[in-house]
């Protein structure tokens, strides 16, 4: 199993970045672990291409999950209602300020 870190600052900014990095390992056979334990800042765009990331790798069969998700990462997935496409476990509902939530 390979796991990828996040990182800290999931801005809009860095969105291209994410999709760039990311894409190469929508093909990778296995399960694959995103590493959230740094998010501090995320916005809807980089949410987006998670989502599409995961869904990818679901369309693909290959499994991923996340490790370690910040609170700033689980309360925006839950504010823009991808829990379940990301595969969170929705009972951690403890709220913080999302900068960009919505």
């Amino acid at each position: 199993m390979s796991t990828v870190a996040l990182g800290g600052d999931l801005g809009i900014e860095t969105s291209t970045e994410l999709k760039t990095r990311l894409a190469p390992l929508v093909d990778q056979a296995g399960a694959l672990t995103l590493d959230a334990s740094e998010v501090s800042r995320i916005h809807t765009a980089a949410m987006q291409v998670l989502c599409a990331f995961v869904d990818a790798r679901r369309k693909a069969g290959h499994p991923t999950g996340f490790d370690g998700c910040t609170a700033t990462f689980r309360d925006a997935a839950r504010l823009l209602g991808v829990t379940q496409a990301l595969g969170l476990d929705a009972t951690h509902d403890n709220l913080k300020s999302v900068e960009n939530a919505a």
